[in-house]
């Protein structure tokens, strides 16, 4: 099944998009004149995401352990968030919020191993029709597949191509050394350590399209389980999964400069806009991964949704340090409005908001306080948050003023009845809407026009009948029911 295509209309110029569309044929004429071909106009975009990264596991934010000098830097020349959160604590949901700008709820992926809804208007579809080449590189888990990482099959109704993607390498989830992945259908294995792998094979791609304007996504997959970080990379760190976890940091921090230093030597960095974050909160493995937040990945606490955030892009953002709380939900509203694309390029219904301001050093309002759906119910507003513990009657609500209480320990509703009245009917209002959308009213169609699928590709026989392939790929690989007789086990992991 195919994606529908059409996108139309206009939007609301931002400052930049409007500066944008007189300073073009300028550039054209004077490209046409010197016989030169100039460098695009509108910004390269790159969108890194690491899998399972908290909020405290960056040095910038005080790490006991870990230092991560590239990501200090990149905070330092850009924006960085101390409130940026995942639209939810786990990874499948944040994703579909990154490409549609909408609760994960109504896109089809409302929790794990789900099929982003291919009646969704996306991002790099909105892109790749306003001329930018578009790839992909990493973890997709979008698709609708169960298990640890393998390659996306070239007749998977649900790999990267069909939301927009000219070029995707890519695995069905979390993914180590030595990876087994496809390209464009094509299953290869490649040699090295993960993180550095996607940022060579995307600085390849902006090189060999740098003529064009590009959007590329990097999904990491560290510091995802099962943690095989090098020697050299986990020196000094505690023993076992903890510094081993902490080692795959410091490869995709490495990873990280490889990408700055890239762009650089490319001649684009100035014309580059980076947006960085992670897919959900840290995990318990490392005790210090949420710095200090209530909660691991999987709760609705701050330790499970505030992830790292840096927007760089030396061009045009000047250094800053933002409270200002924005999601991943934000993406494509600022995307779209920064870059002038038109306006019906994102479904009338939608969840995130344009923080463009931010990039020209003004702060935005929110119009709508922040909602999560997933593990849960929680609402954001401004410097207080609703949460959830149970759900329908059951549910018992507490409130917390972040500012005074990033730690979540004390509930304050009872100081603030009019507030919990007001957010818990904003949050009836959302979950209503929610339901409308997961049943495909916010579709021509009127309806979800393609079944739900979460199935393990062990259990695939689709998958079954590569085995020879992958086995003569990746010396050693063994098929996951000769990993259960010898004691061993195949993980469905997150």
């Amino acid at each position: 099944m195919q994606k529908r295509g059409g996108v139309h209309g206009t939007w609301e110029a931002s400052r930049i998009g409007s500066a944008w569309r007189g300073i073009l044929p300028l550039v054209l004429i004077g490209c046409l004149a010197s016989g030169v071909l100039a460098e695009p106009e509108r910004p390269h975009v790159i969108l890194v995401m690491a899998d399972d990264q908290g909020w405290g596991q960056v040095g910038y934010n005080g790490h006991p352990h870990l230092k991560t000098p590239h990501l200090d830097a990149m905070a330092a020349s850009g924006i960085r968030f101390n409130r940026f959160y995942a639209a939810a604590p786990v990874c499948s949901p944040t994703r579909a919020s990154v490409l549609t700008g909408r609760l994960p709820a109504r896109t089809g992926v409302p929790g794990l191993h789900k099929r982003l809804c291919l009646q969704e208007k996306t991002l790099p579809e909105a892109l790749r029709k306003a001329g930018y080449a578009t790839a992909h590189f990493g973890k997709w888990h979008l698709n609708g597949v169960k298990g640890s990482g393998m390659p996306i099959l070239p007749d998977d109704p649900n790999h990267p191509g069909h939301y927009g993607f000219d070029l995707w390498l890519s695995a069905t989830n979390y993914f180590d050394v030595d990876p087994l992945m496809s390209r464009n259908g094509q299953f290869e294995c490649l040699e090295g350590e993960s993180s550095e792998l996607m940022v060579r094979e995307a600085l390849k791609f902006i090189g060999e399209n740098r003529a064009r304007p590009t959007f590329t996504v990097i999904w990491y997959g560290s510091p995802h389980f099962p943690f095989n970080g090098r020697p050299e990379d986990r020196q000094g760190f505690p023993e076992g999964k903890h510094g081993d976890q902490l080692g795959e940091i410091v490869a995709l921090d490495r990873s990280v400069g490889m990408l700055r230093k890239g762009l650089r030597d490319l001649g684009i960095e100035k014309n580059t806009l980076i947006w960085y974050t992670s897919d959900n909160g840290g995990l318990s493995t490392d005790p210090d991964s949420v710095g200090g937040l209530k909660g691991f990945k999987g709760s609705l606490n701050e330790g499970g949704i505030r992830v790292p955030g840096i927007i760089e892009w030396p061009g045009r953002v000047k250094p800053a340090v933002t409270d200002f709380p924005a999601s991943t939900m934000d993406i494509m509203p600022t995307l779209v409005d920064l870059l002038d694309l038109p306006e019906d390029s994102m479904l009338a219904v939608h969840d995130g908001e344009s923080i463009v301001p931010l990039l020209e050093g003004a702060v935005p309002e929110r119009r709508r306080p922040l909602p999560f759906l997933t593990k849960g119910t929680a609402l954001i507003d401004g410097a207080f948050k609703l949460l959830s513990d149970g759900k329908g009657r059951d549910a018992k609500w507490s409130l917390f003023n972040l500012e005074e209480d990033p730690g979540e320990t004390t509930d304050a509703s009872a100081d603030h009845p009019d507030r919990v009245a007001q957010m818990k009917a904003e949050v009836e209002k959302v979950v209503a809407s929610v339901q409308a959308s997961a049943e495909g009213k916010d579709y021509p169609e009127g309806r979800v026009t393609q079944p739900q699928r979460g199935d393990s590709w062990s259990e695939m026989e689709e998958y079954r009948r590569h085995y020879d392939t992958f086995q003569k790929l990746k010396p050693g690989w063994e098929p996951p029911q000769t990993k259960r007789k010898s004691g061993k086990r195949d993980s469905d992991g997150e």
